[in-house]
């Protein structure tokens, strides 16, 4: 299995810090699935700024529905995320 050094919460500094914080006001805490992206912070922006685009969007699903689709997806993908 790879392994990804992650940058802590406490460590991160610049865009990183501001895209954890952005997340931690969100959500309460940064997730894994975001952190795994800590190394490449404009990228990590993006794909939040997707994944909000995607959960969060109109939509005829339920924020719900669309998180257990995501579950189902990683799953089948083997992912623990």
């Amino acid at each position: 299995m790879a392994y990804i050094k992650l940058i802590d919460e406490q460590e991160a500094e610049g865009t990183l810090a501001r895209v954890y914080d952005a997340a931690r006001k969100r959500a309460g805490r940064v997730y894994n699935i975001f952190k795994i992206q800590s190394r490449s912070p404009e990228a990590l922006k993006a794909f939040m700024q997707l994944h909000s685009a995607v959960i969060r969007r109109d939509s005829p699903l339920t924020r719900a529905q669309a998180e257990m689709i995501a579950v189902v997806v990683s799953k089948a993908n083997g992912c623990h995320y």
